[in-house]
């Protein structure tokens, strides 16, 4: 009798632990350019998608997606579904910053986009930007115990150094006027930016860099951007994931995984495990 009371309390107490982790991705999946043979999106539109299935995170973000590439991620992944418009227009057109999210552990509560500029409630360029710039949310609520939490996926601007700061001032602020039940905060995105630079922080003025706060249970290489260039050591990193003071981060990698010498995107994802 007393084995059965001590395997019913490790279930639940392993059940309990389960219930308080997320599981979060940030991916660049590199939009698809006819221009970028052998890595064509249909040369690796596969391998990605099989990654993105093995580590099965609860929710993740993804940057530069195409709407056929959206939907063609949503068709591959079991259980998922995605929110996000396209920033030219606010519909299908253009680049999406979605957000993919597993509806059986998941529940989504409330979405939208915004902008990047001085007018983030329709579509626009800001300040010295090339391009519009998007920023999707979304609030969500863990099925397993009810926590509630937000996710905010993003893509800075590629030139604009004043937009690239000015983004991360309009995210913050945000947050703060958004997040109004003080739920958990997770960011998401390919910032543009290395980490000693004014707009990275001024994020980690009010949010932890998760693959700093893991420590030493960070693993992987340096860098984010490989630019397809399997051979060379991926150095810089531009992608992120931030996060509230709420959560703690239990691990988290930038993942190097290939096939055949080729790698799924021009950037490599990261991953992290946070508790709440």
């Amino acid at each position: 009798m007393k084995n059965i009371f001590l395997i019913l309390f490790v279930i639940g107490t392993f059940l309990s632990v389960q219930g308080q982790t997320i599981d979060v991705i940030s991916y660049n999946i590199r939009y698809d350019n006819p221009d970028d043979a052998p890595n064509h999106w249909d040369n690796r539109k596969d391998f990605l998608i099989s990654q993105l299935n093995f580590y099965n995170p609860d929710v993740f973000g993804i940057q530069e997606g195409l709407i056929h590439q959206v939907k063609e991620i949503d068709t591959g992944l079991k259980d998922y579904t995605y929110f996000g418009v396209g920033r030219d227009y606010g519909d299908e057109r253009g680049e999406h910053t979605a957000i993919f999210y597993n509806t059986e552990r998941i529940k989504l509560l409330e979405e939208s986009t915004f902008w990047l500029s001085t007018t983030p409630e329709k579509p626009s360029k800001g300040w010295d930007a090339a391009l519009p710039r998007t920023c999707t949310y979304g609030i969500f609520e863990n099925k397993s115990d009810g926590t509630k939490f937000m996710v905010f996926n993003t893509h800075f601007d590629h030139v604009g150094v004043k937009a690239r700061e000015e983004s991360s001032k309009l995210i913050l602020e945000k947050i703060k006027e958004l997040n109004t039940e003080d739920h958990p905060v997770v960011l998401t995105g390919d910032f543009n930016l290395e980490n000693d630079s004014p707009g990275v922080q001024v994020i980690v003025g009010e949010m932890a860099d998760a693959h700093i706060a893991a420590g030493e249970n960070a693993f992987g290489p340096d860098g984010t951007f490989n630019g397809f260039e399997f051979n060379k050591p991926v150095e810089r990193r531009i992608d992120y994931i931030f996060v509230s003071d709420d959560f703690e981060v239990l691990k988290s990698a930038i993942l190097s995984d290939s096939k055949d010498t080729r790698y799924p995107s021009d950037h490599l994802p990261v991953f992290a495990r946070l508790k709440y």
